[in-house]
């Protein structure tokens, strides 16, 4: 096929037109005409809905289980994602996730965990144990992808700058040691013979000398995908005997899933979108659990949308600043890492001193470790080229 017909193909399938309505076109192949008909059915062919013949996904649930797997089948799983996205919005597809049927047949993704989240309070028991194992699946998928960097930029924080001359020899800081032995160098055996070792030094793993994390997180319905990328994380940084990690998830009312985190899937389950808003109870809830105010980071995930006391709530996160609490808030923890969010509640905090601003989950680590070690989050936000709430005025 040469150029002309390959831009007459795209604008075929772009256009939603069949073979007999395109025209001096190419004629479509069997592959296309498939690709065609599964647009059609979600976008019609230009006009407000589809024509009759020409698809249409309809509320039967075995028909668009079969569109679905259409779509599986012809477009690779980010067009796939987006696509299953649209059908949610456009014809109105969510109640169909409570049935076990249809959703073994969806992609599997951030947004599908949010939306069964969501549906949490409504889903039938059969249903439940599917979407369990769709959760544990994108669970475990986001954990491979996450865990280790995690690990390694926490754990580093909080060791790499304790020293010790006497380490296991799984602890051997190799480049210190080598670099501080250099004057021992043996030409003849063209190697270094180390005098003095120097490894890292492993933390005591009591509770007294651990850095406590809070992530307290606005579980309400704007904030479903940040809520997930939050769990997540809170998992991870549970499973680390270096950092002490709590996880606290908020809309009028408060959940305290501390204790469920060994255990994404059931935190995701224990999570409970949509309502409204009280940022201010939240954040003292925390704050009356906080005993070493020099040892805490608070993590505030919200997008400042506050339907509590907004003055009180400022107030209150900037006594816990002079308290020496390191507060971070974070607008959205997100892939696109672009918030929604409450310009003047932003700025009003922001002129407290406190750092405000969104991420991705790809960020994360290197945030946590920044903050770890008490370094300049603000500057470390600005290498990375993300924008930083101005404070008011």
């Amino acid at each position: 096929m040469n150029e002309s017909d390959e831009r007459s193909r795209r604008w075929t399938l772009a256009l939603g037109a069949d073979a007999e309505g395109a025209g001096n076109g190419p004629t479509l192949s069997d592959s296309d005409r498939r690709i065609s008909e599964a647009l059609t059915a979600l976008y019609g062919n230009g006009d407000e809905a589809p024509k009759k013949g020409r698809g249409g996904l309809g509320g039967s649930a075995p028909r668009v289980a079969k569109w679905l797997g259409d779509i599986r089948e012809l477009f690779p799983s980010p067009v796939v994602q987006v696509i299953q996205k649209d059908a949610f919005e456009r014809k109105g597809l969510r109640q169909m996730l409570l049935e076990p049927e249809f959703l073994a047949t969806v992609e599997a993704d951030v947004n599908l965990i949010a939306d069964l989240v969501a549906l949490r309070g409504v889903m039938p028991e059969k249903t439940r144990d599917t979407a369990r194992i769709v959760i544990a699946k994108v669970v475990a998928e986001l954990m491979e992808r996450l865990e280790r960097r995690t690990a390694d930029a926490v754990r580093g924080s909080l060791n790499r700058s304790l020293r010790t001359n006497r380490p296991r020899f799984a602890d051997i800081d190799w480049p210190r040691t080598i670099k501080a032995n250099l004057r021992h160098y043996q030409p003849a055996h063209r190697t270094v013979v180390p005098e003095r070792l120097i490894g890292f030094l492993r933390q005591q793993r009591r509770i007294v000398d651990l850095e406590e994390v809070i992530l307290c997180v606005d579980q309400s319905g704007s904030m479903a995908t940040s809520v997930v990328y939050a769990s997540i994380f809170a998992a991870v940084m549970a499973s680390l005997p270096v950092v002490a990690t709590k996880l606290v998830c908020f809309d009028t009312a408060i959940v305290d899933l501390t204790e469920e985190l060994a255990d994404p899937v059931e935190v995701l389950f224990g999570v409970q979108l949509g309502g409204g808003t009280d940022i201010n109870r939240a954040v003292a809830y925390c704050e009356d659990r906080i005993e070493r105010p020099a040892k805490v980071h608070l993590i505030l995930i919200t997008d400042l949308y506050e339907g509590g006391d907004a003055d009180a709530l400022v107030d209150r996160l900037g006594r816990l600043a002079t308290r020496g609490i390191n507060v971070i808030v974070l607008l959205a923890l997100t892939d696109t890492g672009r918030p929604s969010y409450n310009p003047v509640l932003s700025a009003k905090v922001a002129s407290l001193g406190i750092p405000v601003f969104a991420c991705t989950p790809d960020q994360f680590p290197d945030l946590m470790a920044t903050a770890l070690k008490r370094e300049d989050v603000a500057g470390w936000a600005a290498d990375q080229d993300i924008k930083l709430i101005r404070p008011e005025g």
